[in-house]
């Protein structure tokens, strides 16, 4: 009679129980806070995204010593985020061909700025306006500008990244071939301790690696920055040569341990150099300098570029669905492979295992929750989880995820789901590598039935 109670008791629990892989399914290019990005405002449906970038010249912004005028970037901020993506930006002060970006009050009080002609880029040569970046007055100007630039915007839903800019040509922190005008290791100091200072939470990225080596940059490894490499697939591998000791991954080496375990915890971003937009997605590139994209990403741990090419002249299939197959490979790729739902009296205990299929971490601090979904699609409950997604590195052993929901019987039958929540109210849902996401209801993992 045990026995036949015992094996009783086996068959009710099974059951009760509906542990289920879960089949894999390609994620979304256009999951947030990765992937390629375009120059705002681009052209709708050229090719998915998340994110858009912006330049400002700080002009703009700044009117005085204290005074801001912040219409133009939340102009920036609005429109990108009512096409439901997160912005990315630059403030410069200098961009070659364009009119100087020094705010007026600094012309008035006699900052001095240096016109030469830059013969370097493209024909015809770019008319160059590089300020003293030594002149206290405007030194000041940029740490105040920062400090009430993090007052107001750390932590903005409609931010993805900020690059650091305000130094150099195109805010790139450097002023070559004229490297005598850029700013002092003293003056970039001063500006890396104000971003720190003043933004905890948005991240920061800067454009080149540097501990004390090369001379001229001030030392980063250490500081809670990102990088962005702006000549992408062009100047990202080491090869060997002593005149490539500034492409990207040679001098990220030359930063120490600490540059190079950057990824772990700050976003990497970039940009494809141009002379290479759009072909780096093709098998064999056009170009005879163009470098191994996937080999590229894999190696850098890069999480978004810009890449006019894919969205200013419309590639053909292949191009395209090779272009989706590396934006999959970039950042952050989650696949959860089970879900364990099973039944303890009226309550119902959730297990989920959470795989990081990517080349780089998620970085931001997003919640998560659960909801029931009944045969429509529609949620009748919804249960908010502590769980996270941040910090899980590619390689690492799953992450288990468990919750015990009670009161669960008026849910029987219907589907469990399982949703990021984007901060942004409008924006582009966090979808899971997996074949059920959006299955039932747009933006959510379907899980399995609620058992009874």
């Amino acid at each position: 009679m045990t026995f036949l109670i015992i094996l009783a008791a086996i068959a009710q629990l099974a059951q009760l129980t509906q542990a289920a892989p879960l089949a894999p399914g390609p994620s979304a290019a256009d999951n947030p806070l990765k992937g390629l990005v375009p120059y705002a405002a681009p052209e709708p449906e050229c090719f998915p995204h998340s994110m858009e970038f912006g330049y400002l010249p700080l002009a703009d912004l700044m009117t005085g010593p204290d005074n801001y005028d912040w219409q133009p970037l939340e102009k920036l901020l609005k429109a990108t985020a009512g096409r439901g993506n997160q912005a990315i930006f630059r403030i410069w002060i200098e961009y070659p061909g364009q009119e100087s970006g020094l705010p007026s009050f600094l012309k008035e009080q006699g900052v001095k700025v240096t016109e030469w002609e830059n013969t370097d880029e493209k024909s015809p040569a770019k008319l160059c306006y590089t300020p003293d970046y030594e002149d206290e007055r405007l030194v000041r100007a940029i740490e105040n500008f920062i400090a009430a630039l993090g007052h107001r915007y750390d932590g903005d839903a409609r931010i993805a990244s900020i690059t650091a800019g305000l130094l150099g040509s195109w805010g790139e922190w450097h002023t070559y071939p004229r490297e005598e005008l850029f700013a002092s290791v003293k003056t970039q100091t001063r500006v890396l301790e104000a971003y720190e200072k003043a933004f905890k939470i948005s991240h920061i990225l800067l454009r080149y690696p540097a501990s004390d080596e090369p001379p001229g940059l001030a030392s980063n490894a250490n500081r809670p920055f990102g990088y962005h490499d702006d000549s992408f697939a062009w100047a990202t591998l080491d090869t060997g040569k002593n005149d490539d000791a500034w492409f990207y991954l040679p001098a990220l080496q030359a930063a120490g341990d600490a540059a190079v375990r950057k990824w772990r915890s700050q976003p990497i971003g970039g940009e494809v150099r141009p002379e290479v937009w759009g072909q780096v997605h093709d098998a064999k590139p056009a170009h005879p300098k163009a470098q191994d994209f996937i080999t590229c990403v894999k190696q850098t741990h890069v999480s978004w570029l810009m890449e006019s090419g894919i969205f200013e002249v419309k590639p053909d299939d292949t191009r395209y669905h090779r272009a989706l197959s590396h934006v999959r490979k970039m950042g952050y790729d989650f696949y959860i492979p089970t879900a364990d739902l099973s039944r303890e009296g009226g309550d119902l205990k959730v297990q989920l295992t959470l795989i990081n299929q990517g080349v780089a971490p998620f970085y931001a601090n997003w919640k998560l929750e659960l909801a029931a979904l009944d045969t429509v699609g529609q949620i009748t409950h919804r249960w908010p989880v502590d769980w996270k997604l941040g910090g899980l590195l590619p390689g690492e052993p799953p992450r288990e995820w468990t919750v015990t929901l009670d009161a669960i019987s008026k849910y029987e039958g219907q589907i469990l789901g399982l949703r990021v929540i984007n901060p942004l109210p409008n924006g582009k849902p966090l979808r899971f590598a997996n074949d059920d996401q959006d299955r039932h209801l747009i933006g959510w993992l379907s899980l399995g039935k609620i058992p009874k």
